[in-house]
């Protein structure tokens, strides 16, 4: 599928969850390839939303369809009772810096997810934020069912409309996905135009098989949804990526504030990775902190946010993950 000479495949590979609603029919395909399926949650301070979400997804996928093998929360030291309520719904509950502690930790997203790959076994990872009031099984059968249909798909996105809620309680049916749509967008339309065809690049639910996610490096912060799709394309062609419609997806909304530094880690990730591939060519050095200004009675306070841009390595570079699973120094 090309427009205007743009190769818009990932179009043809974008399907509805209920084209995988026949659990019962994902679980043959899994046995039948002989693959273990995980599913992590990166956890900060998510108390009210991660033991409903255990629950509903262990009940469906684990206990009446063995879909799932394992189901684990990698947290990043919340402050709340995270960990308690999620081990009390029956989760496998680890502290992101106790994995690979030798390497050190960083607090952000892209760490735990990073770190989740070796504290899981499973072949497929499937990753889903754990702030979700709407949580359903098609949230994780949707991401599998591509990667267990065709062995020529290795990475799976959500989409979904994404509502506002008001101050006062109140919906707006859409309007979420804001820094995709006023930052990302226009970036893979000038720089990665096939990528632009991604409905919902930035979703925070995703599946990947083990062998193409070990080769990846992870921003620890907001970049790593950004820094995987890029670096997928280039070690394994846009041809692996697939997208599926999960209807909705309800959630607490961040401020104008958090986006902005958000897109400042976005952006940072997106001009390592040009640089990387010769994409773009930057000239002089980049600022290291993010700029903004908040109102303060009649005049403004300037407000510095240091927003990490640290990166971990694919880690099959790492000797520890090489040695679990089996992999062999000449695979790097």
């Amino acid at each position: 599928m090309v427009f205007d000479g743009i190769d818009g495949s990932i179009l043809k590979r974008t399907w509805h969850h209920s084209r995988f609603e026949d659990i019962g029919r994902l679980v043959m395909l899994k046995q039948k390839k002989g693959l273990k399926i995980s599913l992590a949650f990166p956890t900060l301070n998510e108390e009210l939303t991660i033991g409903k979400e255990i629950l509903v997804i262990r009940t469906e996928l684990m206990d009446r369809f063995p879909l799932l093998d394992e189901i684990a929360v990698i947290d990043s030291s919340s402050k709340d009772n995270t960990r308690q309520v999620a081990g009390r719904f029956g989760a496998r509950v680890i502290k992101s810096k106790t994995i690979l502690s030798k390497y050190g930790s960083f607090r952000g997203k892209g760490e735990n997810l990073w770190k989740s790959l070796y504290a899981l076994e499973g072949d497929i990872i499937v990753w889903v934020d754990a702030d979700i009031s709407n949580i359903a099984p098609k949230f994780v059968y949707g991401l599998i069912g591509p990667l267990l249909e065709d062995d020529d798909i290795s990475y799976v996105k959500a989409f979904y409309e994404r509502p506002i809620r008001f101050l006062g309680g109140g919906i707006t049916p859409s309007g979420g996905g804001r820094v995709t749509e006023l930052l990302v967008r226009p970036l893979f339309s000038l720089f990665y135009p096939e990528l632009a065809f991604l409905i919902q690049p930035l979703s925070g639910e995703y599946a990947g098989r083990r062998r193409l996610l070990e080769q990846l490096p992870f921003s620890v912060g907001y970049g790593v949804e950004l820094g995987h799709l890029i670096d997928i394309c280039r070690l394994s062609g846009c041809e692996a990526l697939a997208q599926v419609d999960l209807d909705m997806r309800i959630h607490r909304n961040q401020s104008i504030a958090s986006l902005g530094r958000m897109s400042y880690g976005i952006l940072n990730t997106f001009i390592s990775r040009a640089e990387k591939y010769g994409d773009a060519k930057i000239l002089h050095g980049l600022g290291s902190c993010h700029i903004a200004l908040e109102r303060q009675d009649k005049d403004h306070r300037v407000v510095k946010t240091g927003i990490s841009s640290e990166e971990r390595p694919p880690i099959i570079e790492i000797p520890e993950y090489r040695e679990k699973f089996g992999r062999d120094r000449r695979q790097i």
